[in-house]
């Protein structure tokens, strides 16, 4: 239990009265005038020019850096770290107090999946805009009830007498008390209503910063009394905008704490609020989607679009239109923002809306192949505003064709197994074995209820009890992959973040992790002697842990590098002074507000204040410095072969070897593969200079050639130039085309000790995005055998000079004859 000091409010008075008055008068809710795009320019430009916000663009649907999520499904993802005092304090987000944007959002995977809804109502979507206005730490209720009021109300026009406000109610078995300052706050308004937990109390997660809300809703009908209907799902009163107000801690024990900082976080769905605001009942029916519903019926041979559910809508045909309408738009932004239909994942989820588009283009609207992709300029068109051109759209369109084409492949293959099957196997009561439905779904594609379908036309079934258990056990497994996979980090929590500021902690000097030499061909990294400042055990700061406690540990300084920018971190380990013999393993490293964690157990009791001594790792520092250059160099070589449209995807830099990712149409060929490589080498021999400077960030992004991927930078950034000085990139002093990136990473400082790089594998991840693994130096050479010239990636051929499917059959071919020669002695 815990007690709130809170100002009291001041009521919305007379001025609200006027303004309800006045707005009520000024509705025009079935006004066609007001289009998507004014409605949303409306509302950033209400916060932003009348009230002080920040305008922050809409960040990609594929989240930053949070594996928690599949997509971005709410317009405070990308403030995460802000909420949870992560940000680094060097970055423009850090300097966030009140922000406004219009953000893509996609729900179809995960807590939030209105999937297999789409089609069936008028109201759900899997991709959305998300229009929210932001407080960190500036104003909190009574502010932001009172702008959203206002918007409401005489910006838009709504007539105060069709809409109803709820509160948090308060929960006594979770020591809650009522929301009695936002009760307060729209004491005058008449329609308030209050609500539990469920439908009032927002949580970020199972911890976390979280608080009450309060939800303004709409009622369609109006002249009446509605508030019995108010979060009942009724059609006719629905939900419009939610207030967040985030002001507890949600603690790993399942307590609530104050948080340090208040913060507002509010949410209204675009889509419906156009609903309204045009006067329809459905989000179909508004300028967001009649242009892409009259597209598809160009291209169907089925009737037009009328709007109906249920029994109503005989053959599905408008749920049809409903889906591949819906489900356009998500491929489309998905796609643009770097997320490809794939076998894992977001993208195993988006396989599924592109399979589910499809199959309702072929088998209900009876539309040619390529119907789909057709649309994408629709989409381009309508949605201009929040993703620009879709300046990529050629690019769209081929990946969704190609997936088309492989799918419908899929299902003549799935259907001449079915077949094949039937015709080869004596059913006992018209059962079909789960497991070649089971293959069919996992290996092909092929959709569950597709081959239910198939199997009723002939009077068969699955086995059912047996498909479930299977679908079971694969869902236990990847569970169980899943929790292997989870990094038990010593993450420090936003409570401990604010507590070690209000303490004075300085935040961590790491510049020492950049200040190494080269000296006679060798590189020499500083010593490092540093100071326990802080310690956590994992839920709080605590002054000294015992042997054997895992603990985090905060010290003054440091020369290791934490996991940032796709570079794993250090590895090494500490001594105490006074304590030389005794071994503080290093097992993580971590960067959270500005505070670089170590993660250690305690082979010694461990205190603030103790001194420490450094010891790094530096074989696999240098390691993992040669494989970040070696990832620049080799962006730099697929964008010189394969041309500018070149994006990275993604990178993983290790001491063993690195990983890349990026845009292509296709496998590379191995003509392309090997051009590739000699770009790479040819810098490598070279032995260019690896020159980096620390810059602010907009002088930086002047730079021509600069390559970024979607971070939020710090500012002034690091920037890193291969074979050019920075100096020459600034005043645009040089023709020379190079490598210049901005990383935050360990790089080498000239590019010889690469030795050599070699491609060892290339394959496609999913359609549009390939990945390449390499290793470089010694393991280079044992690729190649020491015959560079030969070397050909293994994806490819073998460096025996045997394709991979052949050398397989050899390998399964000498342990046939091994087994018989066994058996024959």
């Amino acid at each position: 239990m815990f007690t709130l000091i809170l100002r009291r409010p001041r009521p919305l008075s007379g001025a609200l009265g006027l303004l309800s008055a006045r707005s009520a008068r000024s509705y025009r809710g079935s006004a066609p005038e007001l289009p998507a795009a004014r409605v949303r320019g409306t509302f950033l430009d209400f916060f932003r020019k009348e009230h002080g916000h920040l305008l922050v663009p809409s960040s990609p649907v594929r989240p930053r850096g949070d594996p928690s999520l599949l997509f971005v499904n709410a317009g405070m993802n990308q403030f995460k770290p802000i909420l949870l005092g992560t940000a680094d304090p060097r970055s423009e987000m850090a300097s966030y107090r009140r922000v406004t944007n219009s953000q893509k959002c996609v729900r179809a995977g995960g807590k939030h999946n209105d999937l297999e809804d789409v089609g069936r109502d008028l109201t759900h979507h899997t991709f959305f805009e998300m229009l929210g206005n932001w407080s960190f730490g500036d104003y909190f209720k009574e502010e932001a009830c009172r702008m959203a009021w206002s918007l409401l109300t005489e910006h838009y026009g709504i007539p105060a007498d069709r809409l109803y406000v709820s509160y948090f109610a308060g929960d006594a078995a979770s020591g809650l008390p009522a929301d009695e300052e936002t009760r307060q706050i729209w004491l005058d308004i008449g329609r308030l209503l209050p609500f539990g937990l469920k439908e009032n109390f927002w949580e970020m997660g199972d911890s976390g910063p979280c608080g009450p809300c309060t939800e303004i809703h709409y009622d369609h009908i109006g002249g009446r009394d509605a508030a019995t209907l108010v979060n009942t799902d009724s059609p006719d009163v629905v939900e419009i905008w939610n207030l967040v107000f985030m002001q507890y801690n949600r603690e790993v024990d399942q307590s609530l704490l104050l948080l340090p900082q208040f913060s507002v976080d509010t949410g209204m769905g675009l889509e419906r609020l156009v609903n309204i605001l045009q006067g329809k009942r459905s989000n179909y029916d508004t300028d967001l989607f009649t242009p892409l519903l009259h597209a598809i019926h160009q291209i169907s041979r089925v009737r037009p679009y009328s709007g109906r559910t249920g029994a109503a809508d005989v053959g599905k045909v408008d749920m049809a239109y409903r889906v591949v309408a819906d489900h356009i738009r998500t491929l489309s932004v998905c796609i643009a923002d770097g997320i490809h239909p794939g076998m894992s994942g977001a993208e195993l989820v988006l396989r599924r809306i592109l399979r589910r588009a499809v199959r309702f283009c072929v088998e209900v609207l009876q539309t040619p192949q390529g119907a789909l992709a057709s649309l994408v300029p629709t989409v381009s068109h309508i949605l201009e505003v929040v993703i620009g051109t879709l300046m990529f759209f050629p690019q769209v369109t081929d990946i969704i064709n190609e997936n088309e084409a492989h799918f419908l492949s899929s299902l003549q293959q799935g259907s001449r197994l079915i077949l094949r099957t039937l015709n080869s196997v004596d059913y006992k009561h018209g059962v079909f074995p789960a497991s070649v439905a089971w293959s069919l779904h996992r290996d092909l594609g092929f959709p569950l209820d597709l081959v239910d379908l198939m199997l009723e036309e002939r009077g068969v079934q699955v086995d059912r009890q047996e498909l479930d258990r299977l679908i079971t056990e694969s869902h236990k497994v990847k569970l169980y992959s899943d929790v292997l996979n989870v990094e038990t980090l010593m993450m420090l929590d936003v409570l401990s973040l604010a507590e070690l500021q209000r303490l004075g902690v300085p935040h961590t000097d790491d510049g020492l992790k950049y200040q190494y030499r080269l000296e006679q061909g060798r590189y020499v990294f500083p010593a490092c002697h540093a100071t326990v400042l802080a310690l956590y055990d994992g839920q709080t700061l605590v002054s000294e842990v015992s042997g054997g406690q895992c603990c985090g540990v905060i010290l003054d300084q440091t020369c290791f590098y934490s996991e940032q920018g796709g570079q794993s971190h250090d590895q090494g380990y500490f001594t105490r002074d006074g304590l030389q013999d005794v071994v503080y393993s290093v097992e993580e490293v971590v960067l959270a507000g500005g505070y670089v964690i170590h993660q250690v157990t305690a082979a010694d009791s461990l205190k603030t204040g103790d001194q420490v001594q450094l010891h790094l790792d530096q074989v696999h520092r240098l390691s993992c410095m040669v494989k970040h250059t070696a990832t620049h160099i080799l962006n730099f070589a697929l964008r010189k072969v394969l041309g500018s449209s070149v994006q990275q995807r993604g990178s993983h830099v290790a001491a063993d070897r690195l990983r890349f990712d990026f845009s292509v149409k296709g496998s590379l060929s191995v003509s392309q593969l090997q051009q590739v490589e000699r770009c790479v080498n040819d810098i490598i021999s070279a032995n260019q200079i690896v020159h980096s400077q620390v810059l602010p960030l907009q002088r930086a992004r002047s730079i021509r050639g600069l390559r970024t991927v979607d971070e939020v930078y710090p500012d002034p950034v690091r920037l890193v130039s291969v074979g050019v000085p920075v100096s020459e990139l600034l005043d645009n002093q040089t023709d020379t085309q190079t490598s210049v990136e901005l990383c935050c990473g360990t790089h080498l400082l000239q590019t010889g000790a690469i030795e050599d790089l070699v491609i060892v594998s290339e394959r496609q991840q999913v359609k549009g995005i390939s990945r390449i693994i390499a290793v470089t130096g010694q393991e280079a050479t044992r690729e190649t055998g020491g015959q560079r010239g030969e070397h050909t990636p293994d994806t490819l051929q073998p460096s025996c000079g045997l394709n991979s499917f052949t050398l397989h059959l050899l390998h399964m071919w000498i342990f046939v004859v091994c087994l018989n020669t066994v058996r024959f002695i």
